[in-house]
């Protein structure tokens, strides 16, 4: 049992491969007790989190007013990152609404959003930019801060705004998983020039759990994280240099993308596959990561590096350094370095969808 000193935190998305490593830095210190949500607590990733100290589980889905209730109430803080690929753009707007107001009336004290960019509006709302899992987003975490202005006395609150997930690179089921071809392991993505704000999933845990600490700075903040806005001709050069095998990225066409890329065989399906595919508002995949990548090529998004500087003085900063830490670790935990990680029969998924495989129930 936790001690009564440890705030409690009720998350959503803590099986998620962001939520995990938040989950395991909010109880590292020993400082905050987490009761997370899931569909199947039986799951590999659940029973992971329920084998550390000062973990709980409430079963259930977070479409669903009762669950939301029995996991909010007796917790002081809340961390809320709904799974849009599951939900959809509309059921998830809703939802993280629904989240927010029933956090107050339970007495939540602070309250974290899981966000992503606002693409289309920091594009000045042009549809080549329309991005439905992370606008969805960014209009709650705008609308919680506005929210915030009111009621911030009441209940503090902060967003969270990452990105896509350094690990990705590297992983299959992914917008950039890349293939290996004659031995060269190549990125084939429609990047051009461009470059993509990605962030360690290491990290994260650290960025979440600054928050709590700090509320009284941390209220009203939108925290913009990223490891750095990483080319893939660089990311593909300090492949190289750490593992001593060749790599390219190969810029590719749209086109050529979506006729042979990774996201291929599912450009027709909703990008959010519990969303109903004859409602006009729902996004196919196509769509929703054509506007992903030309937020990166045409370098839509920024980040504030000296603020992530001071709230994580290591940090990690550069892709070499990633890959590097990222060696090491395979290397000690027997899987390999990257080298042989990248192999396409020994990639494991990082993302949830990838273990889900888009049949996930709401």
């Amino acid at each position: 049992m936790a001690s009564p000193s440890i705030s409690r935190i009720f998350v959503i998305g803590g099986t998620g491969a962001q939520g995990m490593p938040i989950v395991r830095a909010l109880v590292a210190h020993k400082r905050y007790a987490v009761r997370f949500l899931s569909r199947d607590p039986g799951s590999r990733r659940a029973k992971e989190l329920l084998a550390l100290d000062n973990v709980s589980v409430v079963e259930g889905s977070f479409a669903d007013e009762d669950v939301l209730r029995e996991g909010l109430r007796g917790c002081d803080g809340a961390y809320i990152n709904l799974d849009g690929f599951n939900a959809g753009e509309k059921t998830e707007t809703y939802w993280a609404i629904r989240c927010y107001e029933i956090a107050i009336e339970e007495g939540i004290q602070f309250f974290v959003y899981g966000n992503l960019d606002y693409g289309l509006k920091k594009s000045g709302y042009d549809s080549r930019f329309r991005t439905g899992h992370y606008d969805g987003k960014g209009r709650i975490g705008e609308w919680i801060l506005s929210q915030n202005q009111v009621n911030g006395a009441r209940m503090g609150a902060a967003v969270f705004t990452s990105g896509p997930y350094i690990e990705m690179v590297i992983s299959p089921g992914t917008p950039m998983t890349p293939t290996v071809e004659d031995g060269v392991v190549t990125w084939r993505v429609p990047l051009g020039e461009g470059a993509v704000p990605h962030v360690a999933l290491e990290d994260c845990g650290h960025y979440v759990r600054w928050l709590f600490d700090h509320p009284e700075r941390a209220n009203g903040m939108d925290l913009e994280v990223a490891v750095d806005h990483i080319g893939y001709a660089d990311l593909a050069a300090a492949f190289e240099r750490v593992t001593g095998h060749p790599a390219r990225y190969v810029d590719t066409d749209l086109d050529t993308y979506w006729r042979e890329g990774p996201l291929s065989r599912i450009a027709d399906a909703p990008a959010g596959y519990n969303a109903d595919p004859n409602d006009k508002s729902t996004m196919n995949v196509r769509d929703n990561f054509t506007g992903f990548w030309n937020l990166w090529k045409y370098g839509v998004v920024e980040r504030d590096y000296g603020l992530l500087d001071e709230v994580h003085p290591t940090r990690i900063r550069s892709a070499e350094e990633w890959f590097r830490r990222e060696d090491e670790r395979g290397r000690a935990l027997g899987k390999g370095g990257l080298w042989e990680r990248v192999q396409p029969d020994n990639r494991t998924p990082i993302l949830k969808i990838g273990e889900d495989m888009r049949a996930g129930k709401l």
